[in-house]
C-alpha cells in the first residue's frame, strides 16, 4: 500500500475539501484532527488525533506519511504549531510538506500575517522537501465577515479596502495536485477572478442572505489599513480562480445555507 497523505486540519474549511478530493481520487489519506473520529464517519480514510498546540499525537499521525498537506492554522501561535509539525516530520523521515499560505503576508503588517511569514521560513529551512502555495482569502471568510454582524443595526467595513476572494474547492484541487507532484518550492500564487471593494462584497452577501442592513464604511488609520487600501492583499496578475463571489452566494442560496 502506498504511504498515506496526512492532512492536518482535515476537518476544517479547506482540509475537509482536500480530504474529499484525495478520497475521490483513490489516494490513501490520513486525517489529523484534535477531535476523535465521529462514529458515523465511514469514509475510506485513516484518522489520527493530534494537537499542534502541544504536540500530542504528532509522531503517530506522521508515521509512514509520505506527504503532509498542512491545512491547520493557529491564529494565536501559528509559528509554534508549524515548528512542532516540522520537528515531528523530521523524526518521521523526510515527508514532502505542502504548506498553504496567504497572498500579501510580506506586505501587510498584520500580526497573524507576520506569524504566517515566519511559519513559511520554518518550512523553507526545515531540511524537508517542501512546497508553498499562497492564495487570496476564501469566499467563506468574506461571507462570515458580513454575517457575523447580522445582529447589529448596521454592518461595518474598512473604507477603500478591496479583496480578491477565491473558491476553497479550487484551492483544494491545486493542493491535491501539488501533493501528488514532486516538491516545487514556492509555486505561483492563486487569486480569485475578481477584485472588488469589500463594501460591494458585503452588500451582495446581505442581499443573498435576505438581510436588510446598511453597510457603513469606516476610515481606519495605521500601516495595516494603508497597505490594504494600496492593494497589498491582492494578486491581479494571478487571477486564476474561476468561480466568482456572486456564483458562490447563489450556490449557498440554492442549498438553503442561510
Amino acid at each position: 500500500m502506498d504511504s498515506p497523505i496526512l492532512v492536518t486540519g482535515g476537518t476544517g474549511t479547506l482540509g475537509r475539501v482536500v480530504v474529499a478530493r484525495l478520497i475521490a481520487e483513490g489516494v490513501p489519506v490520513r486525517v489529523m484532527s484534535r477531535r476523535a473520529r465521529r462514529a458515523d464517519d465511514d469514509r475510506p480514510c485513516e484518522w489520527a488525533v493530534g494537537d499542534l498546540a502541544d504536540g500530542t499525537g504528532l509522531d503517530a499521525a506522521l508515521a509512514d506519511a509520505g506527504v503532509v498537506v498542512h491545512c491547520a492554522t493557529d491564529s494565536r501561535n501559528d509559528v509554534a504549531a508549524t515548528r512542532r509539525l516540522v520537528e515531528a516530520a523530521r523524526r518521521s523521515g523526510r515527508p514532502h510538506l505542502v504548506f498553504i499560505s496567504i497572498v500579501g503576508i510580506d506586505r501587510v503588517p498584520l500580526p497573524y500575517y507576520r506569524s504566517k511569514l515566519e511559519a513559511e521560513r520554518l518550512v523553507e529551512e526545515s531540511g524537508l522537501p517542501w512546497t508553498i502555495l499562497r492564495t487570496t482569502q476564501f469566499h467563506d471568510l468574506v461571507m462570515k465577515m458580513t454575517t457575523v454582524q447580522r445582529r447589529l443595526p448596521v454592518v461595518l467595513t474598512a473604507r477603500g479596502v478591496r479583496m480578491q476572494p477565491i473558491e476553497v474547492a479550487e484551492v483544494a484541487d491545486r493542493l491535491v495536485e501539488l501533493a501528488r507532484e514532486a516538491p516545487a518550492g514556492r509555486v505561483p500564487d492563486m487569486a480569485g477572478p475578481e477584485v472588488r471593494d469589500v463594501r460591494d462584497l458585503m452588500e451582495a452577501t446581505l442581499r443573498a442572505a435576505g438581510l436588510r442592513r446598511r453597510v457603513v464604511p469606516v476610515g481606519l488609520p495605521g500601516k495595516i489599513f494603508r497597505s490594504l487600501r494600496a492593494g497589498a492583499d491582492l494578486a491581479p496578475d494571478r487571477a486564476v480562480g474561476t468561480r466568482t463571489f456572486d456564483e458562490y452566494l447563489a450556490a449557498r442560496t440554492r442549498a438553503g445555507q442561510w
